[in-house]
């Protein structure tokens, strides 16, 4: 996870750093953003994406999903090993933003957005940071968290996964 907040911090300094083409990161309410990219946590690697739909000046609602394409093997009882199921593979979430990256007034184009989701493991939040270098098209980086986990006992490997904080990196587009 060192080497992700370590990426996390890298990504946020050249998007910050990006000075191009005029646009505006979040319009409000009407505004539609999807993202697409990938997702990094322990023992897996994937693809991901969001699609938020502006509903006021700051806040935006949406729906997000992941599925992990690289897992690690997880060792059974014996020396049997096999990959997770695909319900440990696949999250989908709702998810609620507070866009305001307008409100700190840095640069029109960077929309930072703290926020909540539930999901098919957790309650959560996550804190992203998108970059626009012109409106249909820039970057983004995202850091999701659990708060609560619905499984309250010890999970299996299998049960970590999408149950963790992630790291998520892509591209984002203006629709």
């Amino acid at each position: 996870m060192k080497k992700l907040g370590l990426i996390f911090f890298l990504v946020n300094f050249l998007i910050l750093g990006l000075k191009t083409v005029q646009s505006q990161a979040f319009y409000g309410k009407g505004d539609v953003i999807l993202q697409i990219g990938a997702n990094f946590q322990n023992n897996g690697t994937g693809i991901m994406g969001t699609l938020d739909f502006g509903l006021a000046d700051n806040i935006s609602i949406g729906i997000g999903s992941g599925y992990l394409i690289g897992v690690e093997p997880i060792k059974d009882e014996g020396e049997t090993k096999t990959l997770p199921a695909f319900e440990d593979r696949f999250d989908l979430r709702g998810r609620l933003n507070a866009n305001i990256g307008n409100l700190l007034n840095i640069d029109d184009r960077l929309d930072i957005y703290p926020g909540l989701y539930v999901s098919m493991k957790n309650f959560g939040g996550h804190v992203g940071v998108r970059y626009f270098l012109s409106y249909g098209f820039g970057f983004f980086s995202e850091v999701d968290f659990p708060i609560a986990k619905y499984n309250t006992q010890t999970l299996t490997p299998a049960e970590k996964l999408h149950n963790q904080t992630t790291f998520n990196i892509g591209v984002a587009f203006g629709i």
